[in-house]
């Protein structure tokens, strides 16, 4: 098998500023979550969300581009492009390559496309939806923009998967190289779910925090006693994955190495996590990158701040790492970015490899009172951990209708 390289990353920034800006900031424990409303939404959400106000699709993109695609393509595709140029690779897509491919992840797809020409016909009279609706609402259309834009023409493949959708397609790129199916894979995913009729459907669950504009930068609480849910945002994360000896030939910066990928249905339940199942595919993913729980120094936990997800994830955690989970690192970065849906594995992961790359490990912003159910792990607080030699970092992402997909990151030194 071979080894998988990661030789580029990005985020697409909620203030429009670059990944390490992004990256500096969570490391603050400092929040982008922020009260919203839109002119689709007259009135204000019940729930603060994160919102993309410092971006600009035409300027990150070009305005021909992006005019033919959805606001969730707009955000991939630009956070693809960022990782792209990090990873030192040109952009020559008539000439294309077809052991080059994408794997992407997206909860919702083009939703805005569907919602917004409904509520043109019904509130407005109009007769027809946009012709483009459908290319522009289809799950796949991000995938196929990068596949086009880039020339891949390996595979172009786009995962569905609830919360453990850009998990998931990290994942699955991740074995396309190591199976010899593919020497680069682009990898991530995008969501926008900051839409009437999303909102209304999770407020219906009873599962959002509720907030107001005074309160909303502290509205999400993963692990605290007074967490009261989760909080929405949009978003997109790219990373370039590349066999190994493919990108030493090339001279390509590598970050870091991707070494495991564990995924697994608890086939339990719809909605609520499942220990058991957790637990199997954190140990797949250890045992797919061959490391032991004491070769991890950190977690980037899926951490939702509901009141029922977080003290099962800290268990199955406890029962993988076993007497290393007192002295084990831990972190919910959503509570900074808020959960970005089939994007959250995505940004998450790129947390991951930033963290390990730089030794920096960010803090759970907004937890002062730490449920006892949530005790026995080393809960990052208050301010970021440096310089502690981190061999190997974990991401979670676990999604209702059972699905969880572990990510294992290993260091080059």
């Amino acid at each position: 098998m071979r080894r998988v390289a990661v030789t580029g990353v990005s985020i697409v920034d909620p203030q429009g500023g670059s990944t390490q800006d992004f990256f500096n900031r969570i490391l603050l424990g400092q929040s982008s979550i922020t009260f919203f409303q839109s002119d689709e939404q007259p009135k204000a959400i019940a729930a603060p969300a994160l919102h993309c106000t410092g971006f600009s699709a035409e300027r990150r993109i070009g305005k021909a581009l992006a005019s033919g695609m959805d606001r969730y393509s707009q955000l991939g595709v630009a956070a693809v492009l960022d990782a792209w140029s990090a990873a030192g690779l040109p952009i020559d897509s008539e000439q294309g390559n077809d052991r080059w491919g994408v794997s992407w992840g997206t909860a919702l797809g083009g939703t805005h496309a569907y919602e917004h020409g409904l509520r043109e016909m019904w509130k407005n009279g109009k007769q027809r939806l946009p012709p483009m609706s459908v290319v522009l609402g289809m799950n796949n259309a991000c995938a196929s923009h990068i596949a086009i834009k880039l020339g891949l023409g390996a595979s172009c493949m786009t995962y569905s998967i609830a919360c453990a959708s850009a998990a998931t397609a990290i994942g699955e790129g991740f074995n396309k190289i190591k199976q010899g199916e593919a020497d680069l894979m682009v990898v991530g995913g995008s969501d926008n779910p900051l839409l009437y009729g999303v909102f209304r459907a999770w407020e219906a669950m009873r599962v959002l925090s509720p907030g107001n504009a005074e309160t909303s930068a502290g509205a999400c609480r993963p692990f605290d006693s007074t967490r009261s849910g989760l909080v929405l945002g949009e978003g997109a994360a790219a990373l370039i994955l590349e066999d190994w000896d493919h990108a030493v030939k090339r001279g390509a910066p590598i970050i870091c190495e991707l070494g495991g990928f564990g995924a697994n249905c608890d086939h339990q339940n719809l909605v609520r996590p499942d220990q058991n199942g957790q637990v199997k595919a954190i140990h797949m993913a250890l045992t797919n990158a061959g490391l032991q729980p004491q070769d991890i120094g950190y977690i980037n936990a899926h951490g939702t701040a509901t009141l029922e997800g977080d003290p099962i994830e800290i268990s199955a955690i406890k029962e993988v790492f076993g007497s290393h989970a007192p002295d084990l690192p831990i972190s919910a970065t959503k509570s900074s970015h808020g959960h970005l849906m089939g994007a959250s594995g995505a940004i998450e992961a790129v947390i991951t490899v930033l963290a390990l790359s730089q030794d920096a490990l960010p803090p759970t912003a907004n937890l002062t009172n730490i449920d006892p159910k949530c005790e026995g792990v080393m809960h990052i607080v208050g301010q970021s951990i440096k310089n502690t030699g981190l061999k190997g970092a974990v991401s979670n992402c676990f999604a209702f209708g059972g699905s969880n997909a572990v990510l294992v990151f290993k260091g080059t030194h």
